[in-house]
């Protein structure tokens, strides 16, 4: 597959380190496309449940993946999330083209666009975060479960489902909470003179229009790596959601090399080493 030029790619809720995250999927995407400005919008790495006992090889090749981009002159900036809100000490720092940052605007061809994840308006975030990750320990338990359940599926020939979507939709709340979250976040966008507003944190794409009495901006939301699969892409001074999609990808998968490694992983990067350093850091 021909690699896609793009000037700007967002991802968003990866959750490297759990066993709902998509890494091969992403891995084939991000080699599938050549971005100038790559935006990592929160929660590329789980640091809440991270675990040694649970680091798969792809997701170290994410890791590589997107250390390659840095190598390459792309413009990385990793904006922190909630499951990875031990970084948010280090706002502000740059190597090279990469960047960690709690939040971004950039110019897009004269529009300002404001980059943030979105935790900041979660009210269980703000106030019961001890309940927020034990709902993200039971989210990911709902997600392995819905794995084996779609792969019995799968193997009678039956259509995948979403347990966490049909609960969603089911309750109310769930779609009123989200509502607001867009709402908020094009409200504050306009306030501040914005025209595009980009999050992340509640894993639902969205590309749309909201209005208010003082104007309007484009909302945008790059869903997640856990269920969706998604990312937003910016080109030609549009913006466009794009949808992981198997079948586009199968080609891929009859070359060996797509996920091939011929480097030791190991001696180049320990993912094990650095997210302990970090929590030792953080701890102190």
């Amino acid at each position: 597959m021909d690699k896609r030029n793009v000037d700007v790619v967002v991802i968003s809720d990866v959750h490297l380190g759990t066993y709902g995250c998509h890494a091969k999927e992403l891995l084939k995407y991000l080699k599938s496309i050549k971005p100038k400005t790559l935006i990592l919008n929160g929660d590329i790495i789980d640091i809440w449940q991270f675990s040694k006992s649970y680091w798969p090889e792809s997701h170290m090749k994410v890791i590589r993946k997107l250390m390659k981009f840095v190598s390459e002159g792309v413009q990385v900036h990793y904006l922190t999330g909630n499951h990875d809100e031990m970084l948010r000490k280090f706002d502000g720092m740059e190597m090279g083209t990469f960047h960690l940052q709690n939040k971004l605007i950039l110019e897009l061809d004269g529009k300002k666009a404001w980059f943030f994840h979105g935790d900041i308006f979660d009210v269980t975030m703000q106030h019961s975060k001890w309940l927020a990750k034990l709902g993200a320990v039971g989210y990911d338990t709902l997600i392995l479960i819905n794995s084996f359940v779609n792969w019995v599926l799968t193997a009678f020939g039956r259509e995948k489902m979403s347990f966490s979507k049909k609960i969603k939709a089911k309750f109310k709340d769930a779609v009123k909470f989200i509502n607001s979250f867009e709402q908020t976040a094009a409200e504050l966008a306009i306030e501040k003179g914005y025209q595009y507003v980009v999050c992340g944190h509640i894993h639902q794409a969205e590309q749309r229009e909201i209005a208010t009495e003082d104007g309007k901006v484009l909302y945008l939301n790059s869903g997640d790596w856990v269920e969706s699969l998604t990312a937003l892409e910016y080109e030609n001074k549009n913006w466009t959601v794009f949808k992981y999609e198997h079948q586009h990808f199968m080609k891929d998968e009859l070359d060996e090399g797509i996920l091939s490694d011929a480097e030791d992983l190991k001696s180049k990067l320990d993912i094990n080493i650095l997210l302990q350093n970090i929590k030792y850091e953080i701890a102190q």
